[in-house]
């Protein structure tokens, strides 16, 4: 068999329909009007396949670029090459920076001609163009930090108004207890509004003390001391205590006591507040032996028909426990928090200047000054301050008072109420430092 030298680089000529060749073209050029195309297997002419460049590794995302046809009539030089890059579509600008950092190759497909016709530009020269980086590194980076810097301020400001929705958002206290029919969810705010218009009735005149003949404010605080042992060891309900102290200075403020009579008006207050209170109520002759049977069941009866006189009946009144378990509901408090309340506002029914507050008051500051014993600072929620109807200002005035009671309660004869919260029962809860750190505040 006979070699073919068609295919030889010796061999091979441009030429013309009429056989001559074509000036001006160097080879490997493309040839053109022929009926045979040198190498087209491998996909290097236009009109054939689009040819895919790659660096590196990975492929390329895919690029569209259209080869003028004044291209197909003239040879590539400097001039050319360089009007080429300048007229590329702008298509490419528009891609996002990081897209066009990422491309490692590029697909061309080059703007179909018909077969007698070719192009004299390489790819070659045509590919470095089309990769030729459109943004410096430099400003690529300043471009992505200041984008993520504002991705970062935008996420800044997006947090701040979260935050503050979420202190002007105040959460409904009683949506806990929907199911538990002894809450009365129904109609719980309307009880307190009853409350808070019915307070004045169970307060009494903080100087009351001047009226009387025989009895002053400091055995007031011993007989309200013992009550308070006296209650403790009867295991009787917290609101049982309450109102006993307050159907005390009640009658106090309206009738004149003797010395020797005034233990029986604080058994016989305790008796009437069991029976208004609680649901096994105290054997009369169990309180005369407390008494150490220094009065006779006749004389408890008879102070019994006296005082209930004297109130014209009146024993639903307001105290600051019915306040004391809404606050607390209120702050979101857990045992700890309660017991620590309930030692503040027990201190204040022994002392008694502080008939100056109202229930209500008495019961806030109680909160709130056990809060800042417990956290160490400062704390008075808005939903605590919507409840309560007090401000933190408001309240500051008494609590440096509870502050201080706090701070001697182990001191002195009138030990009655640390003893009581020193138990286990009550979590030690008077063991607690005081909030010295109030006192320190500007009045």
């Amino acid at each position: 068999m006979e070699r073919s030298d068609e295919n030889s680089i010796s061999t091979m000529r441009g030429g013309s329909i009429q056989g001559e060749p074509m000036e001006g073209v160097k080879y490997p050029a493309l040839l053109r009007n022929t009926n045979r195309r040198a190498l087209r297997g491998i996909d290097n002419l236009i009109g054939g396949p689009a040819q895919v460049i790659t660096i590196g590794k990975r492929p390329l995302q895919e690029s569209k670029v259209m080869v003028p046809k004044s291209c197909a009539q003239r040879p590539m030089t400097r001039q050319l090459s360089a009007t080429l890059g300048s007229q590329r579509p702008s298509s490419s600008t528009s891609l996002p920076i990081e897209r066009q950092q990422k491309r490692a190759a590029i697909t061309v497909t080059e703007n179909p001609v018909d077969d007698d016709s070719s192009c004299t530009a390489p790819m070659e020269v045509i590919a470095p163009l089309l990769m030729a980086p459109e943004v410096e590194m430099g400003e690529i980076s300043e471009l992505k930090a200041i984008e993520v810097e504002m991705e970062d301020m935008e996420d800044i400001e997006e947090d701040e108004d979260d935050e503050e929705e979420i202190e002007e958002i105040i959460p409904d206290i009683d949506i806990p207890d929907l199911k538990n029919p002894l809450a009365v969810v129904e109609y719980v705010e309307e009880i307190h509004d009853f409350y808070w218009r019915s307070e004045d009735l169970s307060c009494v005149d903080p100087n009351y003390m001047s009226n009387q003949s025989d009895i002053n404010e400091r055995m007031r605080g011993i007989l309200i001391d013992w009550l308070i042992e006296v209650h403790y060891k009867l295991e009787l309900l917290d609101e049982t205590l309450f109102l006993t102290v307050n159907l005390i200075d009640r009658f106090l403020a309206l009738h004149d006591v003797m010395r020797k009579k005034l233990q029986l008006v604080g058994v016989t207050a305790l008796l009437l507040a069991c029976k208004y209170e609680e649901v096994t109520v105290p054997v009369v002759e169990d309180l005369i032996i407390i008494c150490d049977r220094a009065y006779t069941r006749t004389d408890l009866l008879q102070m019994e028909r006296l005082m209930v006189n004297t109130l014209q009946f009146n024993m639903s009144v307001p105290t600051p426990y019915v306040f004391m378990k809404r606050f607390l509901k209120a702050a979101q408090s857990d045992k700890k928090l309660e017991l620590l309340s309930f030692f503040m506002v027990e201190l204040c029914l022994v002392d008694y200047k502080m008939l100056q507050f109202r229930p209500s008051l008495l019961a806030a500051a109680a909160v709130f000054t056990a809060q800042c014993t417990l956290n160490g600072f400062q704390s008075w929620s808005k939903c605590s301050e919507l409840h309560s109807r007090y401000t933190q200002e408001e309240l500051m005035e008494c609590s440096r008072i509870m502050v201080q009671m706090h701070h001697t309660a182990a001191a002195g004869k009138l030990t009655g109420v640390h003893r009581k919260f020193s138990t286990p029962k009550y979590g030690y809860a008077s063991k607690c430092e005081p909030a010295l750190f109030l006192l320190e505040e500007p009045m």
